[in-house]
């Protein structure tokens, strides 16, 4: 077990509340559980809000001396942000769209211009600071222009619950429609008699379950329920096809995929299932017009794992779409993961993962030839940006690495063309050459190999030699400190992409790291499968494994090593603290999962159901109510280790959100309170934010401070309070 001694207590140090023990009997499948602080779980007792109060207060104590960093910190993080910015402008038929920013206002300002008129000639659309004023959160939900381009919809969340209050604006006019619709979702569709908007609504499990259509101007007491799904495992959502023919109405679950296609000419016309469900078949779906030009017909384009574990391309006739007449298009590629495609009138782009990172290419209708994106950089990510035009015969995607900020760039289709409209701009001496980044592989206790992206000053880590022998990967010393973030859920990709806020930590000489664990999508289908389920124990594991080739490789030392994850990834965190303590100097556990067990057995809790297709179903699966024991990190906080002794856990910075709907805020504040129990020299800090939800706080400079505070935690840990940025050498 770790060493007590690492702890060093101020003459008074803070005391940490003490929550009452209440037990609770939890039994199912004839094994009982003991939860001492189950009633944590109840907002309207005030003993709860006065706990969590009480934990607030002992971590702003505790942080105390971390105050000067803290405000350090900032001011780096600030420094280094263009505060007052612009994206680059997006056209959509007589107009230029973009938003921008303004120096001391916290959220942004949507705006357009004239697509041929001046550069001044600025119209705002929607100003979120002016709409944010009076509240502590806010968040923008639905943003969606109308296809004349005179109304907006938009929606809007000043609680972080993620139940957003819809309004309509004339932008002819800047004048608001009288109607306001509540309880809306995220997905909204315009049809294309411009007055009628498809959007969604919850249920009280926070699914959403139904499809309205309302019309801009009448009362919303008179909209209509177009579609509701009653099946509690499927979530609906809507769009529209990128040429703006038809309306899409997707009914997803975790597997298992159906959508459904309405002519946007017809809003009050009846919805056509493309395929019927079936369970394990996921299929998406967008519409290529055709090119009139050469008469290639119209099409509808549907990725699908039908008869493929990473996916194929199959189109359908417009006016025969079930599965009898799909024809393949692009087929199935042993290593290639087909994630996405984008239809051009005369180009189709293609959106792909291989060796664990994202691919780009455009074929050409007429040639089928196909053009590979370049990336300069490997670990890289590349993506599609809003290419909304059809027939444009331009492509604009970004790119980045974990050295490189985020950049767009225009291809020209035609003639190859590539032009850089934007870096993200990096104030004050930043040089990206000055960062290396880099790909390690570490081997998994069942010798799966799990992949690692690395960035690092070399001038501050000894990095590898110029050898790209195996070999020439070890480095000398005790090691950088080392940040390593997870996640490994869902099927959710951790692309290496770049932060200025996390130079602070490179500028002085940490290495960053993302475990791309089992239970992502890095490497394909196979290895979210091999993560989820009775194998979800493989992410944890994977982990575990990167973390310690990292040790083994000499990147850093457990003094030195720091581990990070959120939400899903927090249950992660959770979990690698009980199975390697000692591994970890210190941990980061935003909006953790952490009692996933109790939670994913309630039934009456928000998305339960949906979950089970990602988890398992532990009501009616004993098995997985065995496998879930085994890691829920709340049910196995241990007190003591195998040989006897007193587990010392790594310090501890759990986060939470009170009105988070996706995350119960009980489950790191009950998580925290039994590591505190279980010894008294375990370190546990819990912040609560009391008005947000499950993404923290919504304005981008208390955002900015959010991470100021969690990197102060970082150094303050690893007894790195004083050391300063270092400057490049000369």
């Amino acid at each position: 077990m770790a060493d007590d001694s690492r702890l060093d207590p101020a003459d008074d140090p803070p005391v940490p509340p003490v929550a009452e023990r209440r037990p609770v009997t939890l039994e199912a499948h004839g094994d009982v559980r003991t939860d001492d602080w189950y009633w944590l779980r109840d907002k309207d007792d005030p003993a709860v809000i006065a706990h969590l109060e009480a934990e607030n207060a002992y971590t702003e104590a505790s942080m105390a001396d971390t105050v000067a960093l803290q405000g350090a910190l900032y001011a780096e993080m600030v420094a280094r942000i263009q505060e007052t910015d612009l994206s680059v402008p997006v056209r959509k038929g007589p107009w230029r769209y973009y938003s921008r920013s303004v120096e001391g206002s916290s959220y942004g300002i949507h705006c357009r211009r004239p697509a041929d008129g001046p550069d001044d000639a600025e119209q705002v659309l929607l100003d979120e600071n002016a709409l944010a004023e009076g509240h502590d959160y806010f968040a923008l939900g639905n943003f969606s222009i109308s296809p004349d381009h005179r109304w907006l919809v938009y929606s809007t969340d000043t609680t972080g619950g993620e139940r957003y209050t819809m309004r309509f604006r004339d932008l002819d006019t800047g004048d608001e429609s009288a109607e306001s619709i509540e309880d809306t979702s995220y997905g909204s569709a315009w049809a294309n008699d411009n007055a009628t908007v498809f959007y969604v609504r919850v249920d009280e499990a926070m699914r959403p379950f139904q499809l309205w259509r309302h019309v801009v101007g009448t009362d919303p007491a008179g909209d209509v329920l177009t579609l509701e799904e009653s099946d509690d495992h499927y979530y609906l959502g809507v769009g529209r096809t990128k040429d703006d023919r038809f309306i899409l109405c997707g009914l997803d679950s975790k597997v298992t995929s159906e959508v459904l296609v309405l002519d946007a000419d017809d809003p009050a016309g009846r919805f056509a299932v493309v395929e019927p469900r079936r369970q394990g078949i996921e299929y998406s779906v967008d519409h290529d017009r055709g090119d009139p030009d050469t008469g290639r017909p119209g099409r509808f384009l549907i990725v699908t794992n039908d008869g493929a574990e990473d996916f194929r391309l199959m189109e359908a006739p417009e006016d025969a779409l079930g599965r009898a007449n799909w024809t393949e298009v692009i087929g199935a590629r042993r290593g290639v993961r087909l994630d996405a495609v984008d239809p051009f009138v005369r180009h189709l782009a293609v959106y792909e993962r291989e060796g664990g990172e994202t691919r780009m290419r455009v074929i050409e209708h007429a040639t089928g030839t196909a053009t590979p994106v370049d990336q300069p950089e490997s670990p890289s990510t590349v993506w599609g940006e809003a290419n909304p035009e059809y027939d444009s015969t331009v492509l604009r995607y970004g790119y980045t690495s974990l050295a490189t900020p985020r950049s767009v760039y225009d291809l020209d289709l035609v003639d190859g063309g590539l032009a850089l409209l934007k870096r993200q701009p990096v104030l004050g001496d930043f040089d990206p050459a000055r960062y290396r980044t880099t790909r390690q592989w570490a081997t998994a206790s069942d010798g799966i190999r799990v992949p690692i992206s690395l960035v690092y000053r070399p001038d501050l880590v000894a990095g590898p030699a110029a050898s790209n022998s195996p070999a020439s990967d070890a480095l000398s010393g005790s090691g950088a400190p080392c940040l390593l973030y997870g996640y490994g859920s869902y099927e959710a990709s951790m692309d290496p992409t770049f932060s200025s806020l996390r130079l602070s930590l490179l500028d002085r000489g940490f290495v960053f790291a993302i475990a791309h664990v089992r239970g992502g999508g890095e490497l394909g289908r196979h290895w979210y499968e091999d993560g989820k389920f009775a194998a979800k124990p493989n992410t944890f594991g994977d982990f575990v494994a990167c973390a310690r080739h990292l040790v083994d490789a000499g990147w850093t030392s457990p003094g030195r090593l720091v581990a990070r994850g959120a939400s899903a990834g927090g249950l992660l965190m959770g979990a690698v603290a009980n199975l390697a303590p000692d591994l970890f100097r210190a941990i980061v556990a935003e909006v953790p999962f952490v009692d996933c067990l109790t939670t994913i057995l309630d039934e009456t809790l928000p998305l339960t159901v949906l979950e089970w297709e990602e988890w398992g179903n532990p009501v009616e699966d004993p098995a997985i109510y065995s496998v879930m024991k085994s890691y829920s990190p709340y049910d196995n906080v241990s007190a003591t280790g195998p040989d006897g002794r007193p587990v010392r856990y790594p310090d501890i910075l759990a986060t939470a959100g009170l009105s988070d709907p996706r995350v119960g805020f009980w489950e790191p504040a009950k998580w925290t309170v039994k590591l505190r129990a279980a010894n008294p020299h375990n370190r546990v800090l819990l912040k609560t934010e009391m008005g947000a939800g499950h993404g923290g706080p919504s304005g981008r400079y208390d955002a900015w401070k959010d991470e100021a505070f969690v990197y102060a935690f970082v150094l303050a840990a690893l007894g790195m309070a004083d050391a300063p940025p270092v400057p490049y050498p000369e």
